[in-house]
């Protein structure tokens, strides 16, 4: 199979790409990739470093609060749009697939226009702007929640999962030996995404101590630049600080509860290994799309909503204990994580994709 992939900002978008590849690697193993990507964002060190063939294309998103910027965006769009009319051409794909981020949208429109199949997958709750305007032109639009079904023609839309999460339940879990954990206390994982966040980690810093007195364990992921601040306070001996864990998912898939934000990419974790959450959706990301990630998980029975605004000690342990001492509810809860969590989603995405490749 020759295929583009497309996808781009975030490791929200980037990672379900790169497990879609492998997936269709996998299966196929003389397929031919080509990743269309920005010039400035993750994806564009990420992808050749992993050897896979890249073309960054200079391009950015709609300004929503200024206008005036978006001349210079349009700009942009006519000009990737032609450059990357050269490479679909060039490259001869039997497939184009866009997972997500605004330099899909020249990627997808191009590829419809000159006739190629074309397949998009949306990773949130409610849909982003770009596939949901996307979605007319394409074969096939494939989603990672059940709730997003109501925001696209039905005849083509099917629920296959994040294809992360395939990937997510084949990961070891850790000995938590090795993070001088006790086997015997239940652990509860508080992150705020790879960088942290300022609000949540001046809250974060004020509640450490009143978790001393608590009989379970708490790993703490700050991000890079707030992991100073814990050299100067006092944290309790069943506290760990960490600035990030680059084995985070085998740790999450040792603990009893997670306290994060609810990203696409966190959600197919937690919805994949079948963890308990409390989720403090982001206020500043576009549409509040989080609020409604995590709005889906606790309509599901499987996550609980702590609003940024009420995140401190007289909300949030509270939740903690109510979750981890009622037996009853932590296992409806688990049991409706797993429940939503799709155990071969990048096999339903690459039957998907075989099935679009193989129609006359």
């Amino acid at each position: 199979m020759r295929v583009i992939i497309s996808a781009g900002g975030t490791g929200g978008h980037i990672y379900p790409a790169l497990a879609i590849i492998n997936k269709i690697k996998e299966k196929e193993p003389n397929s031919k990739f080509l990743y269309i990507g920005t010039t400035d964002r993750m994806e564009k060190d990420l992808i050749p470093s992993l050897g896979i063939d890249y073309v960054g294309v200079e391009m950015k998103g709609l300004d929503r609060k200024n206008p005036l910027k978006n001349i210079k965006v349009l700009s942009m769009y006519n000009a990737a749009k032609k450059k990357i009319r050269e490479e679909i051409k060039k490259f001869n794909p039997d497939v184009v697939i866009g997972v997500g981020g605004y330099i899909t949208v020249p990627v997808i429109l191009s590829a419809s226009k000159l006739k190629y199949k074309t397949v998009i997958h949306e990773q949130n709750s409610i849909p982003g702007v770009s596939n949901k305007f996307l979605s007319r032109y394409v074969n096939k639009v494939l989603i990672s929640l059940p709730g997003s079904m109501e925001f696209f023609n039905k005849k083509k839309t099917v629920y296959t999962g994040n294809p992360r999460s395939e990937e997510i339940i084949n990961i070891k879990s850790i000995d938590k030996k090795e993070l001088g954990l006790s086997k015997n206390k239940k652990l509860v994982v508080i992150v705020m995404g790879s960088l942290g966040s300022a609000t949540i980690n001046k809250k974060e810093k004020e509640m450490v101590k009143d978790f001393s007195n608590k009989d379970y364990e708490v790993i703490l992921i700050t991000g890079e630049k707030y992991y100073d601040d814990y050299k100067k306070i006092n944290v309790p001996e069943n506290v760990k600080v960490y600035p990030f864990l680059k084995n985070f998912i085998n740790v999450i898939k040792e603990a009893d509860l997670i306290i994060s934000r609810a990203g696409a990419s966190t959600i197919s974790e937690i919805t994949a290994i079948g963890l308990p959450s409390i989720l403090v959706p982001s206020p500043y990301v576009t549409n509040n799309h989080q609020y409604k990630n995590a709005k889906e998980l606790e309509d599901n029975g499987c996550a609980k909503i702590l609003l940024e605004e009420d995140f401190d000690s007289s909300h949030l342990i509270p939740m903690i204990d109510e979750i981890l001492n009622n037996e009853k509810e932590y296992e409806k809860m688990k049991k409706s994580a797993k429940k939503l969590g799709v155990e071969n989603s990048a096999t339903k995405v690459y039957n998907e994709v075989k099935k679009v490749v193989d129609e006359k």
